[in-house]
């Protein structure tokens, strides 16, 4: 026994050294990977920013687009990517919502695993499919329309909420469950009145999170709402949208149209970076409030 104790004293500076050695390289490999990862988000900026602030105006924000040599904007664009992404968030907040109710409160496991599974496969599959989807469902039948590019903006906007909504119920204490039985309330009640009232902050985070997720989408529109270079408030016609404008404006030869190009990309940044600095402004007061 002492043999082996004087073995183990030999041998443990040798171990802490290693251990110090394998604890600073792997800090020093994990502060370069942060490093690289922000430079790039940097540099994204960055050119955002050189390539679309000098386009950036009050012309721009007010005025429709242009054809090719006349000077344009992007007012029916955004006016088309607001109402498209609204009513997206209109169609999938109370499904998602609903939906990620039953897998938190759903008593089959089986069924409910098998839904979330679903759920996590359709927050992976490339947009592009879900345009497919739709374009099949209903653009073959009633054509191109807002109101389908809702459809398929919706679709991709629901497992997101779904999920978030089920991850904010699991984490409300079992204790108001109870709390609200013991009153004689049934259970849709200690549900809808008690337990969502209290994961309100991880859901309206979700809904947010999944807003920011479908307002840069280009894919899905180009199979269901098209774009249009007109003034259009009907959803059942075709409709401009900031990514469609990114998409047809980026390749052009005209140096106006790849100007607006960047300037729309810019807009949609801002607008998705504004989404996400609002849900975590609001999570932070919501732990403060608990707390």
């Amino acid at each position: 026994m002492a043999h082996f104790n004087n073995k183990l004293q030999g041998r443990s500076p040798n171990l802490m050294r290693w251990r110090f050695i394998k604890n600073h390289c792997m800090t020093v490999f994990a502060f370069f990977t942060i490093l690289i990862m922000l430079c790039i988000l940097v540099s994204i900026l960055a050119t955002l920013i050189i390539n679309g602030l000098s386009g950036l105006s009050f012309f721009t924000l007010t005025h429709m687009t242009a054809p090719q040599g006349l000077p344009g904007g992007l007012l029916n664009p955004i006016l088309g990517s607001l109402i498209q992404v609204g009513l997206a968030t209109l169609i999938a907040i109370p499904l998602g919502i609903m939906g990620g109710i039953f897998l938190a409160e759903c008593s089959n496991k089986k069924l409910s695993a098998v839904i979330r599974f679903i759920a996590d496969m359709m927050m992976s599959v490339p947009s592009i499919l879900i345009g497919l989807f739709v374009y099949i469902l209903l653009v073959m039948t009633f054509g191109y329309s807002a109101f389908a590019g809702s459809c398929s903006l919706a679709v991709l906007a629901l497992p997101v909420i779904a999920r978030t909504t089920e991850e904010a119920l699991n984490m409300v204490p079992s204790a108001i469950h109870e709390a609200g039985f013991a009153l004689g309330a049934p259970k849709w009640k200690v549900i809808l009145w008690v337990c969502l009232p209290a994961a309100r902050g991880g859901v309206i985070t979700g809904i947010l999170l999944a807003i920011s997720r479908i307002a840069g989408e280009t894919a899905p529109l180009l199979f269901t709402s098209l774009g249009n270079s007109d003034w259009s408030w009907n959803i059942f016609k075709p409709m401009a949208s900031l990514p469609l404008t990114i998409y047809q404006y980026a390749d052009s030869a005209d140096d106006t149209w790849i100007q607006l190009a960047w300037t729309a990309a810019l807009v949609i940044t801002i607008f998705v970076l504004c989404l996400n600095l609002i849900a975590r402004i609001y999570v932070d007061r919501r732990r403060k409030k608990d707390q």
